[in-house]
């Protein structure tokens, strides 16, 4: 009888490259295609009562799309690396978070303290 025992290392290659199979990358590229596909009939078809729903379900199909493909193209999981990947990842979404609300909070103050209100427009004229 064969020994079915599977050793956890003989999913990589020798230079820690994971094995992929073309089931992986079939499977990451129909979510995709699906993942992208709903966002667009609902703007298409206009299926939610507001914009802004509109706009908070397509960030959330965004989201998940963003993880489709980290795990089934970039093959990035807690293992892969050591770990590093999924800390690099990490730290790269707390900066960019960081940098998106400042700049949105420096935006929003300079239009509150830099643009003339109406009545100073008015006066203006």
């Amino acid at each position: 009888m064969s020994d079915h025992s599977h050793d956890p290392h003989d999913d990589f290659l020798e230079d820690g490259i994971p094995h992929v199979s073309v089931k992986e990358y079939a499977t990451g590229f129909g979510l995709s295609v699906v993942l992208t596909a709903i966002p667009f009939w609902l703007v298409m078809a206009k299926v939610l009562p507001t914009p802004t729903i509109t706009l908070l379900v397509i960030l959330a199909f965004a989201m998940v799309q963003v993880v489709v493909h980290m795990v089934y193209f970039l093959h990035m999981n807690p293992k892969s690396e050591g770990g590093w990947n999924l800390l690099a990842l990490i730290f790269t979404a707390v900066l960019l978070v960081i940098v998106l609300i400042g700049t949105l909070w420096v935006m929003h103050h300079m239009n509150s303290n830099m643009m003339p209100s109406m009545h100073d427009m008015e006066r203006m004229l």
